[in-house]
């Protein structure tokens, strides 16, 4: 039984000539590689200091990480009020794993995770009301601020992203051309130049005494975005889906929206799964591009902090913390996106005619 399970992995590996050059070179590669970075990671590491004199020369300097660690997750927001960023980030965990894995009311989780954690959560880290003292966006940083974009953006982009969809598609001239042409513009221009001219630029165009909040704005445009590579990947998942699934719908005696909305969505949701988590993966890693616009995300953090004259010369250090972090973040991502295969329906079954 062993033997067959390994059989193919050593197929795939060493199958060809060419294959097994790769997979010795590969072998060879990380032979080369592990064994330095385990000796500078953590056998020669320094894990207490106040500042850069007490690391050792050959090793990292974790000291830097650890004493920046409240920095890298909360960003410049009042240690004081800190328990509401972790109310926020605790709630959307416990409602993800609700949603995902609870063996009852889901539903309810699903619900409460898109509609009341949004507005409690912006009155929680806004404050201002309810004796909560006020907190300017300015001050949201670090990791929580990567996470807030990423949810935020997200719950706007998927119903635009749907509306798209059906718009690109749609009978009407108007609806489908207007739609196609907000996505091919927004898909074929760099996210990067869309978010200078959405946070420098705009307020140019802007009346006099007129302000948007520099978050909003990232939000905004990042949504905008994301929406549409959402439609496009929508559509996929609507063109897998039989048309006599809407024949019968429509055999039954329902409306063509009711059918669209209730028979044909749900079903392209679950092909289009794999697709809708690939983007939010990538949004959460192109949320390190506000740090280029001024806002202080996890990577704008580290950058400020490397700038300390206690802790100069560990970008490695700071670097290597942000790839963990990005890696095993985007890796529970990966893994809800392939629990929701499971508990919807495989990406790859093919619906029944």
């Amino acid at each position: 039984m062993t033997a067959r399970a390994i059989a193919p992995a050593l197929r795939a590996l060493f199958g060809t000539p060419l294959n097994a050059v790769l997979t010795l070179a590969m072998i060879g590669l990380f032979w080369l590689a592990i064994p330095p970075f385990v000796e500078w990671a953590f056998a020669h590491a320094t894990w207490d200091g106040l500042s850069r004199k007490a690391c050792a020369p050959d090793g990292a300097c974790w000291a830097f990480v650890r004493a920046r660690f409240a920095l890298f997750i909360y960003g410049r927001y009042p240690v004081e009020e800190r328990w509401r960023v972790g109310v926020v980030l605790v709630t959307l965990a416990v409602l993800a794993i609700g949603a995902l894995f609870a063996p009852r009311g889901r539903g309810w989780c699903l619900g409460l995770l898109m509609t009341v954690l949004p507005i409690g959560g912006a009155i929680l880290l806004t404050g201002g009301i309810f004796g909560l003292r006020p907190v300017a966006t300015g001050d949201w940083g670090g990791l929580m601020l990567n996470v807030v974009i990423t949810f935020v953006a997200v719950l706007i982009s998927l119903p635009i992203g749907v509306a798209l969809a059906f718009g690109r598609q749609s009978e009407l001239p108007v609806v489908r051309w207007v739609s196609i042409t907000f996505i091919e513009v927004w898909r074929g221009s760099p996210l990067l130049a869309v978010l200078f001219m959405g946070l420098i630029m705009l307020p140019m165009f802007l009346p006099n005494g007129v302000t948007v909040d520099n978050l909003v704005r990232a939000v905004v445009v990042l949504s905008l975005f994301e929406s549409a590579y959402m439609a496009e990947t929508i559509r996929g998942g609507l063109q897998g889906v039989p048309k006599g699934q809407t024949e019968a719908a429509l055999a039954l005696g329902m409306h063509k929206t009711g059918a669209q909305a209730l028979v044909v969505l749900p079903q392209a949701m679950r092909l289009a799964i794999p697709g809708i988590i690939n983007i939010v993966v990538d949004l959460f890693k192109d949320t390190t591009l506000v740090s280029i616009v001024g806002l202080f995300d996890l990577m704008g953090v580290i950058n400020q902090s490397l700038k300390d004259p206690n802790w100069l010369g560990l970008a490695m250090e700071g670097y290597t913390f942000a790839v963990v972090l990005f890696f095993f973040a985007c890796l529970v991502i990966s893994l809800a996106g392939q629990t929701l295969e499971r508990r919807f329906g495989s990406a790859s079954r093919t619906p029944r005619r």
